[in-house]
């Protein structure tokens, strides 16, 4: 289910987009870079929880550690959307402005 996101080549490090198209600041991570990271690791969160859910239906993981991992990639997907929202969001304003 995830490996599918990783295969659209949005996600993580396979991004296609490269660091020398947008100018890096003086100090510290720029927009796209803390972007990446963050979906990266909600991504890993996701993993950790479906792995952990199927672990859980085999009967190899305890069922405390499989609702630990369940809540939060449900917490992480939440967190996602909620930015995927404001995204376009400000899109949208943007295209709404006059020129």
């Amino acid at each position: 289910m995830i490996e599918g996101l990783s295969a659209l080549g949005m996600l993580g490090p396979s991004s296609n987009v490269s660091a020398a198209a947008s100018p890096a600041p003086a100090d510290g991570v720029n927009f796209e870079q803390a972007l990446g990271q963050a979906i990266g690791s909600a991504v890993d969160t996701l993993k950790t929880g479906e792995s952990l859910a199927i672990q859980g239906v085999e009967g190899a993981a305890p069922p405390m550690k499989v609702v630990e991992a369940v809540m939060d990639a449900q917490r992480s997907l939440q967190s996602v959307l909620a930015i995927r929202d404001k995204i376009v969001s400000a899109y949208q304003e943007v295209a709404r402005m006059a020129i």
